[in-house]
């Protein structure tokens, strides 16, 4: 790839990162907090500060940054990127429900707001019978009681006019039960904004408030809702890669094996990840459950380490406590070169696991090749299939260690029996197996080309974010079988 064309990417990907971030702070941050509110200040400053983790997490290695820096950037740069994933798909599922929900809510507000101006009308019926009572009354008095009345006024000198009975008969004020102006009727029924029949007009409702208060109380429920489910993911997935592989068993019938060699089993482990998360206790996690397994022989099949050998070389120590019968054997993954291949196994060969470098060996029953992974043909230390598997005895069975299972091509040419392989991680973010089946002929598990099965591991670790979602991290015990046995 040219300057430019490298360039071009790095700019659409950034714009991509840049869209996705606005997205998630106006559907987090801007749909549910208020202007000024601490809540929404706190969300801004998160929205600038992860994402430039994220970057400086991705190029700290790369540039060589002090280890002690590259681990504090990891932890929140790498999850945010996971969460960035699952908060991102989660907003959009809750872009389906929002119109859902607020035509839900203005339906339940328009029948809760006429169930209201019903009880309203009926309410001031009831008060115009109260009052209309009230006026009969006062007419049916005795007519000395009515003069006795206004003339008392009078009498101590008060003119009759500043009686308001002497106006007019008893008012009544009528809410319109929602806090709005209120409605005087007097006994004729011609005063303020009643009406002849005794009734009064319903309540104005608040449409303007009633809607914003639907689209905050949406924006809320699905943020908040989308939230828990992305960084509920995020966390289960964490949760499974720190907890360590689970085993798998797989037998694997090979037409040549001998007798002989019916039932041994290999302990496949690849994608270990050493780095600034995974260190130290992941590697002893991963040995104890090798040797719980009791294998006859070991294959780390590339991508160990994401780092140089004096920052991680005390981290994969632990792969000297390797126990099997018939050795522990290494190949490079594409990582083994970001990282110092030279160094990395000359390290692993001092832990006592021994390195195939397009070299193959004689194992009880099989010959056991291994070929460099495809990305040292930039050091000029490709793959060499003549080296590993010529001049060898066609009638044996063969197995060969190779780190990306594209390589399966070569493996059937040559006639290969059994391809071990590791690279695709099973995916390690769905819907990320659906984006490795493109590039990938097997993404996990075993299938056959030709008379050549090929069998990927999902991997012991995880590259970047230390999460897992669809694509559990494994090791996985391959016991061959014999046609003969």
């Amino acid at each position: 790839m040219t300057v430019a064309g490298f360039a071009l990417v790095v700019l659409v990907v950034l714009a991509l990162l840049a869209g996705v971030h606005r997205y998630l702070w106006q559907r987090l941050v801007g749909d549910t907090t208020t202007r000024g509110s601490a809540l929404r200040r706190v969300g801004t400053v998160a929205a600038y500060l992860l994402p430039l983790l994220s970057i400086g997490a991705l190029v700290a290695g790369r540039v060589g940054a002090p280890f002690p820096l590259q681990q504090a950037l990891a932890w929140p740069g790498y999850l945010w990127l996971a969460a960035v994933l699952y908060l991102t798909l989660a907003l959009l599922v809750g872009e389906v429900v929002r119109p859902v929900l607020r035509r839900v809510l203005a339906r339940r507000d328009a029948v809760r707001g006429r169930g209201d101006a019903v009880r309203g009308r009926q309410d001031g019926r009831a008060a115009g019978e109260v009052s209309r009572g009230g006026a009969a009354d006062a007419e049916g008095a005795p007519a000395a009681s009515a003069a006795s009345v206004a003339a008392s006024p009078a009498a101590e000198g008060t003119p009759a006019a500043a009686s308001p009975v002497a106006q007019t008969s008893s008012a009544v004020l009528v809410g319109d039960g929602d806090g709005g102006s209120a409605a005087a009727r007097t006994d004729s029924g011609t005063a303020g904004t009643g009406t002849d029949s005794g009734t009064v007009a319903p309540a104005t409702v608040p449409v303007a408030a009633s809607a914003l208060t639907r689209r905050l109380f949406v924006a809320r429920a699905v943020g908040g809702a989308a939230a828990v489910a992305g960084l509920g993911t995020v966390g289960h997935g964490t949760y499974g890669v720190l907890r360590g592989p689970r085993v798998k068993r797989v037998t694997v019938p090979l037409a040549r094996l001998p007798r002989s060699a019916h039932g041994l089993r290999i302990a496949v482990v690849s994608d270990i990840h050493l780095g600034p998360i995974l260190g130290r206790a992941h590697t002893q996690r991963i040995v104890d459950t090798i040797n719980r397994t009791r294998p006859d022989l070991v294959a780390v099949v590339g991508d160990l380490v994401d780092g140089t050998v004096d920052d991680l070389g005390p981290a994969a120590e632990p792969l000297a406590g390797l126990d099997a019968r018939q050795g522990s054997f290494f190949v490079t993954g594409n990582h083994e070169y970001y990282s110092g291949a030279a160094q990395w196994v000359d390290h692993v060969r001092e832990l006592g696991l021994r390195p195939l470098e397009n070299a193959r060996v004689e194992i009880d029953g099989f010959d056991l090749a291994g070929v460099n992974d495809i990305a040292g043909e930039t050091e000029g230390q490709g793959p060499d299939f003549e080296a590993a598997l010529g001049d060898r005895d066609p009638a044996r069975a063969s197995v060969l260690l190779a780190h990306q299972p594209v390589v399966i091509d070569d493996a059937v040419a040559w006639g290969v029996d059994l391809q071990l392989s590791g690279h695709t991680h099973g995916g390690q973010l769905w819907p990320g197996d659906l984006v490795a089946g493109l590039a990938y002929p097997t993404v996990a598990g075993l299938d056959r080309y030709g008379d050549t099965q090929l069998y990927v591991t999902r991997g012991a670790g995880a590259w970047g974010p230390p999460v897992r979602v669809g694509a559990p991290s494994d090791i996985t015990v391959v016991e061959l079988a014999s046609l003969r046995a």
